[in-house]
């Protein structure tokens, strides 16, 4: 039942807990008290809500940045990790495969104060090998949800046969 309570609240985290009953052929009691082990195991660590900041008057940009780091001796990664994600900035932070060892994603209201932010917070830390900043120019689908937008018109021209 937890995997099947993870999978509803992670698209609508806000149904109450009759509702995920319901759902589930459960008690109300049954998912409160799966939901509060999960919360105290960390499992469910928080409730985001997801907004279409296109919608808003509010003016920020999203930056994806790309990572390559030396790992400290006998901490590894997670030593390093733990410096970038304690910027008030950064919104996620994720360790790669591949060609860069982290992907940094932060907010902010300009591309000059994103760019502040890698040439005078993240470029200088003392690991930090290289980056490469990738503004995000719009947002389709985030957590699984699709953004709605209004704007979205179709000009394909109808071709008869």
């Amino acid at each position: 039942m937890r995997d099947k309570i993870l999978k509803i609240i992670a698209k609508n985290g806000t149904l109450s807990t009759e509702d995920l009953a319901a759902m589930l052929s459960a008690t109300s009691e049954e998912i409160e008290e799966a939901i509060a082990s999960m919360q105290k195991e960390g499992v469910i660590c928080g409730y985001p809500t997801l907004i279409n900041w296109d919608k808003t008057d509010c003016e920020h940009v999203t930056a994806l940045i790309e990572v390559k780091v030396s790992p400290e001796r006998g901490r590894g990664f997670d030593k390093v990790a733990e410096r970038i994600y304690q910027f008030e900035e950064v919104e996620s932070l994720y360790l790669m495969s591949g060609g860069f060892d982290f992907t940094v994603i932060i907010v902010g209201k300009t591309m000059k104060e994103v760019a502040w932010f890698v040439a005078t917070k993240l470029a200088p830390m003392e690991s930090i090998m290289s980056t490469a900043t990738h503004f995000v120019l719009k947002k389709y689908k985030e957590y699984g949800l699709s953004i709605e937008t209004d704007d979205h018109v179709d000009e394909r021209q109808l071709i008869r046969p």
